[in-house]
């Protein structure tokens, strides 16, 4: 029997093997953080917050880089998405409309880290890394940090979870309410920025945006009940997650050298464009304005 008939026959025989192992929890986790995080993402519609923020991640990579190396990008990644995810809060607090607010933060550290990169030597191919993903390379070390942002994230929403379905559905009658609104968002935001980077260290941040929305979107096409929804976008991403990287292990049999980050990305798209089907015939709402996940089944 060949490598490849046997994983076939097997397929957690790939992930005995430590370098696999690292790259299935982190994907795990990361399902776990799409049933929580993911969930307030597409209620607040705040998908394109999340994208501004997989950039605003840029200027963090440059000086992470600079200073530590491949050490140094986490660090880094964190602490720029945290001030990118204040900022984004109080510029839409201001009176800027959100996607506004998004566009500034976008523009300006994306633009600062380029002209950090401009000015510096030497930290090019460890950026590359970041952005394109190291998935089947994470260390020990790299995955314990990402477990930890995942850890935090995931906890923030649920402590605060009662009030920030409150402010998504009613931002005026949650401030009339006595609500901190705008520390809500704060929260939201930074638990949003946490996973994003979590995320970057395993698929890239080009793909991580993939990571959080994509279960999300699968589990909207299937219910409108919001536990269901959380039960769903989990066990999807845990589901695609592992299929991908099981996919990864049989194209590398072939002699097909494919990026694991991109691989898990589009198994996961292509799991939603399933969920779509689904949705479909069983008669489930998929128009884009329509909102996610409210009421009980």
């Amino acid at each position: 029997m060949t490598p490849l008939q046997a994983a076939l026959l097997d397929p957690f025989t790939p992930f005995a093997a430590p370098f696999m192992g690292r790259p299935l929890l982190l994907l795990i986790a990361l399902a776990v953080a799409a049933g929580t995080v993911g969930v307030l993402v597409h209620l607040r519609r705040l998908e394109f917050s999340t994208d501004g923020l997989t950039h605003a991640v840029f200027p963090g990579l440059a000086i992470g880089a600079a200073l530590g190396g491949t050490a140094g990008l986490l660090p880094g990644a964190v602490g720029a998405a945290l001030a990118a995810a204040v900022v984004l809060a109080l510029i839409s607090r201001r009176g800027q409309p959100r996607d506004t607010a998004v566009a500034i933060v976008l523009t300006t550290f994306f633009s600062f880290g380029v002209v950090l990169v401009s000015v510096s030597r030497g930290s090019g191919s460890s950026i590359s890394d970041f952005f394109f993903g190291r998935l089947l390379t994470i260390t020990w070390s790299d995955l314990g940090v990402a477990l930890t942002l995942i850890a935090v994230a995931v906890a923030l929403i649920v402590v605060t979870g009662r009030q920030q379905l409150f402010a998504a559905f009613d931002p005026a009658g949650a401030r009339r309410a006595g609500l901190p609104v705008l520390a809500l968002e704060v929260v939201g935001t930074v638990a949003i920025a946490l996973v994003v980077v979590a995320a970057s260290a395993s698929v890239g941040t080009l793909l991580a945006l993939a990571v959080v929305i994509v279960p999300t979107a699968a589990a909207r096409a299937l219910t409108r009940s919001l536990p269901t929804a959380i039960a769903i976008s989990i066990l999807f991403g845990a589901v695609t997650g592992w299929l991908g990287l099981w996919l990864v292990v049989q194209l590398a049999e072939a002699g097909v050298d494919a990026a694991p980050g991109a691989t898990v990305a589009l198994t996961m798209i292509a799991g939603y464009l399933v969920a779509l089907g689904v949705g479909a015939l069983r008669g489930r709402p998929t128009r884009a304005a329509e909102p996610v996940v409210v009421g009980v089944r």
